[in-house]
């Protein structure tokens, strides 16, 4: 049997051994390692059950019931309750995505532990060690899990740059095409199990491992509440900025925009609508035209929702039955809501008509100032002033993407 020293091990190389450099390629070898393994690695059907939402919502129920039997010491119960709620809203939205990780062969008996302690690294390369042998269910996971599991730990040791380089290569070297959603919902679970094994050491005469199980569910809270599923409406009249706001924004949290000009466009160009454009209410934005768009955008943000992937839905939303609609479709796909208002003077806006690029949007200033004359208000929304510089609408953009998951 081989021998390894303190200083082979990863956690060492990371705190105290060798340069950024080194780690980096020593990393992207780990992750080559595992996406080989993973290729390898048994499948069934016994194992794709441990991917369905019944499964993945008991092993986290399991763990965060055994976290409540320690809360109040090292950590506030509150804590506890919020991960719960985070979690039933993700796995109760996203059994799309599940199924499809299943279909996808994504289901693996994995390694179940890879902690960046028992990774060894010498001549010959990486040796992944101590993989969970006393319940063959605990390494039933999803690839990604047991990738995440190493890129939590990272993050723990103080290196999330590290980590998300290890689950980026990992991604890469094995194809996996997971949101981003899901792998922060698996960090976020790793961090979970950690969390009771910091209090089961803590029972056992270990007191610094209070602080150890705060840190990781401070950490699987962030992480679930950075990858939980949001829908935001991005509206106001034409000319406003809505487009380059709610780009920018998606940018910003990586979310997908679905835009009612390019699926308005598409409809026309394979002849699903029709009409001249110019006049409000009529040719092309007839009610009948404008409801088939919103259907399509709305029916599309559907499937987003549920495949685990944000949306930023970019349009006027002067019709409140459509913002209804998606208020619905909110509730049914567990996504938090977001609604923007982007507001600007009229004869700002009609400059801005004027000037800008040419693009998928055929409104004219003409019809940005009669939507103007006709805006009924929008109460749920939170305006935002177009006029000033677009960092001002995007960080206000921001908060109130990040305040969305939270409760009123």
């Amino acid at each position: 049997m081989r021998r390894y020293h303190d200083s082979d091990r990863l956690a060492y190389q990371i705190s105290s051994g060798g340069s950024d450099e080194s780690v980096r390629a020593l990393l992207d070898t780990i992750a080559t390692v595992l996406a080989r393994f993973h290729e390898g690695a048994e499948r069934s059907p016994t194992i794709n059950t441990a991917g369905e939402p019944a499964a993945i919502g008991r092993r986290f129920g399991d763990n965060l019931a055994e976290l409540h039997r320690y809360a109040g010491t090292s950590f506030p119960d509150e804590s506890i309750g919020r991960i719960e709620d985070l979690v039933a809203a993700f796995i109760s939205g996203r059994e799309t995505l599940l199924a499809q990780r299943i279909a996808q062969g994504c289901i693996v008996d994995g390694h179940g532990d890879l902690l960046a302690d028992d990774i060894f690294c010498a001549e010959g390369g990486p040796a992944l060690l101590d993989c969970l042998e006393f319940d063959d269910r605990l390494r039933y996971v999803d690839r990604v899990d047991d990738a995440a599991f190493l890129a939590m730990d990272l993050e723990f040791l103080g290196r999330k740059d590290l980590g998300e380089y290890f689950l980026g290569r990992y991604l890469a070297h094995s194809g996996d095409v997971a949101p981003a959603s899901l792998r922060d919902f698996y960090i976020a679970y790793r961090a979970v199990v950690r969390a009771k094994t910091d209090c089961v050491r803590l029972s056992q005469g270990k007191p610094e491992a209070a602080a150890d199980a705060a840190r990781h569910l401070e950490l699987a809270t962030r992480h679930l509440e950075t990858g939980a599923v949001r829908l935001a409406l991005v509206g106001g009249n034409p000319g406003t900025g809505k487009s380059t706001l709610a780009r920018a924004l998606a940018e910003q949290v990586g979310a997908q925009v679905i835009s009612t000009d390019d699926v308005r466009k598409e409809l026309r160009d394979r002849g699903d609508i029709h009409g001249e454009s110019g006049v409000l209410d009529e040719g092309l934005y007839t009610r009948d035209n404008v409801t088939v768009v919103y259907d399509l955008v709305l029916s599309r943000a559907r499937r987003c929702l549920q495949e685990g992937r944000s949306v930023i839905l970019d349009g006027t939303w002067r019709d409140p039955q459509s913002r209804a609609r998606a208020h619905q479709l909110g509730g049914q796909t567990h996504a938090a809501l977001v609604e923007l208002l982007c507001t600007l003077p009229v004869d700002m806006a009609a400059d801005r008509i004027s000037t800008r690029a040419p693009g998928n949007s055929e409104v004219t200033a003409e019809i940005a100032a009669t939507m103007a004359a006709q805006h009924a208000g929008w109460d749920t929304a939170l305006p935002m002033d177009t006029s000033r510089p677009i960092e001002f609408s995007l960080n206000e953009a921001h908060d109130a993407w990040c305040r969305a998951i939270y409760p009123e």
